[in-house]
């Protein structure tokens, strides 16, 4: 399942902001991630549990230069935390859902959000 946020994220590390300021950024961000969840279709996805693993793939879209490596979770932190609670595994649980971070340029901010059942991707490596 693949979802498309449209939503600006901050290094969190860098920045130099008033505590006001970063809180509601970051409600902001984990709003935003919640509406698409709702709006998006879970028919066909089970959902995540230790049978049933899940790896998100958050990818970061941005018009300038790219995060290191640090900065691009820190970056991403609300909207892991919003998936999180939406699905109600606690974001520590890396043996029911695995978080996977990118980032690439584009016109406009936005974070692109791939969900993947782990055992679908265990059966596809297989069979390559």
């Amino acid at each position: 399942m693949k979802l498309h946020v449209p939503v600006r994220t901050y290094n969190l590390t860098n920045a130099r902001t008033h505590w006001r300021v970063r809180s509601k950024r970051m409600r902001e961000q984990r709003e935003a991630v919640t509406y698409v969840l709702l709006t998006a279709r879970w028919d066909e996805l089970p959902k995540p549990t230790a049978d049933t693993p899940w790896s998100v793939l958050l990818t970061r879209v941005a018009p300038s230069n790219g995060l290191d490596d640090d900065g691009l979770v820190s970056s991403l932190k609300a909207v892991r935390d919003a998936i999180a609670a939406f699905v109600n595994v606690d974001d520590r649980r890396r043996d029911v859902v695995r978080y996977l971070y990118e980032q690439k340029r584009g016109e406009t901010y936005a974070v692109e959000v791939e969900i993947t059942p782990r055992q679908l991707e265990l059966k596809e490596a297989g069979n390559a």
